[in-house]
């Protein structure tokens, strides 16, 4: 920004507030609003702008720098989106309590001259390129974010202070009801949410509370490296099952493991070949589990990102025997940080599943849950899914492209219907494990597919994610992945033929 524009806040107190002594610079490529919003930001958090001090009012500040009203209108519902200060109408805009939590965290940080940087602060880590299991956040509404934080933060009350609902808060739990009853069709009450800390952590509860040592689960092979990790970790007998285009082989799960006890899988978008399981197969595998009073636990993780037609209907609105163990996670359509999942109990398993959690967590923070809830009940959510789907089919798009470019004809890029990433394949002789790791010194994040495999290392390729590429970067984010390859063995294309589905 540039060093001509100052402000000067003088402490003497007049019937407008602070009086602002401002410089607008016209020519920095920085928009005046902007440049509003940073220097009161930086008054309140240096202290020259104490808690509860007034501000000019926007007409008064937009006649002392000769600039529109709404420019200034649009900087203070910025800096109250932000919690900076508080707009209480007619009262006027004053400094808000919140301001002091940033202004002593920067003060404590100065002070100990930390090396670390808080995430707050700036994003300590930002996403490498193709960095899987992130959506974009780099256009993420944060602003409106912001704001329904900031407006939920002064409606705390005693009330909501004390231990939270072990099930979720009602509030929540009523509008991913609604939500899953319209885009996923299913058809659950608010009694059969259960608000979890993430994906992980619904998939442990179900462990913990269901699977003996010992017990059968049917495993998508390839699948989610960290699923099979942590039923492993918790006793359970992982059997893999093959997973062609129409998603995993339930006959021959049948055949393999007849009386498992469990099958985990990802209907919608199959982990991470992103296929989708067919309805042939998806009546199949519910009818296993009825006949043998088996459990299915549906990971419906990005099912809200499809491209071609329709989202598919989830698994468990097709469960007339009510053995699906639905779980959803807010990870990949708002952000990973947030650490709120969900899942959909069958009406049996309820009360066990709140014991458990009564003895081991006592419930998730009662704050984001309501900012959640409203982000869904206001609209939002909508809104940011559809503007998601058409970013990322753009990116999507835009990245194969470049890798196209780049590569030529060494590789073939695998497009799925749906999903965050994309597959690219190289030649038979490809050791995808050592391109990786090769990738990883030169900061970029890709994931072997032979490493999800349990029994088939010669399904090799590169798992790529799209969601942070922007197209404008696509092109030098193909080179790099390039430049990174350069070092291994001459690769080319592999052009593997299909493989039949049942």
């Amino acid at each position: 920004m540039s060093q001509d524009i100052s402000i000067e806040v003088v402490q003497a107190m007049n019937d407008m507030g602070p009086i602002f002594e401002f410089v607008v610079d016209r020519s920095d490529r920085e928009s005046v609003y902007r440049q509003i919003y940073e220097r009161i930001r930086l008054a309140i958090l240096s202290g020259s702008l104490a808690v509860g001090a007034k501000l000019p009012s926007s007409r008064a500040l937009a006649g002392q720098l000769n600039i529109a009203r709404g420019t200034v209108d649009t900087a203070y519902r910025l800096l109250s989106g932000e919690g900076y200060v508080v707009c209480r109408g007619a009262g006027g805009t004053i400094v808000s309590p919140l301001a002091t939590v940033a202004n002593a965290s920067s003060n404590r940080a100065d002070a100990g001259k930390t090396e670390w940087t808080d995430a707050f602060d700036g994003a300590a880590s930002s996403p490498l390129p193709f960095q899987m299991g992130l959506p974009a956040v780099d256009v993420f509404p944060r602003a409106l974010w912001s704001r329904l934080c900031a407006r939920r933060a002064r409606r705390i009350h005693a009330a909501s202070m004390v231990y939270p609902d072990i099930a979720g808060l009602p509030a929540l739990r009523y509008a991913i009801s609604a939500y899953l009853g319209i885009s996923r069709g299913i058809a659950c009450s608010p009694g059969q949410v259960i608000i979890t800390g993430g994906y992980q952590a619904a998939l442990h509860l179900i462990a913990e509370m269901m699977m003996r040592p010992g017990d059968k689960i049917w495993f998508e092979d390839p699948g989610y490296h960290k699923a099979r990790q942590l039923l492993e970790g918790m006793g359970a007998s992982i059997v893999p099952v093959p997973v062609d285009n129409d998603g995993m082989r339930v006959e021959d799960a049948i055949k393999i493991a007849p009386n498992a006890r469990f099958a985990l899988v990802t209907p919608a978008h199959q982990s991470p070949l992103s296929v989708s399981l067919s309805f042939a197969r998806r009546g199949a595998l519910l009818a296993w589990a009825a006949r043998q009073r088996a459990w299915i636990i549906e990971d419906d993780y990005d099912s809200e990102f499809r491209y071609v037609g329709q989202p598919l209907p989830a698994l468990k609105s097709a469960d007339r025997e009510d053995r699906v163990i639905y779980t959803g996670t807010f990870s990949k359509v708002l952000f990973p940080s947030l650490r709120l999942g969900y899942l959909v109990a069958p009406d049996e398993l309820v009360g066990p599943f709140l014991r458990s959690i009564s003895l081991n967590d006592a419930g998730r923070s009662p704050l984001e849950q309501a900012v959640v809830a409203d982000f869904l009940t206001e609209g939002h959510f909508a809104r940011h899914l559809h503007r998601m789907r058409s970013l990322y089919a753009s990116r999507r798009a835009a990245l194969a492209r470049a890798l196209e470019i780049v590569f030529e004809d060494r590789i073939s890029v695998d497009l799925q219907m749906g999903g965050l990433h994309i597959i690219i394949r190289f030649g038979p002789s490809f050791d995808d494990v050592a391109a990786a790791e090769a990738c990883a010194h030169k900061g970029l994040s890709v994931v072997a597919l032979s490493s999800l495999s349990l029994t088939r290392a010669s399904d090799r390729g590169l798992l790529i994610a799209f969601a942070n590429v922007p197209e404008t970067s696509a092109l030098s984010a193909s080179r790099r992945l390039e430049n990174a390859l350069s070092d291994l063995p001459p690769i080319g294309i592999e052009r593997a033929a299909p493989q039949e589905a049942n």
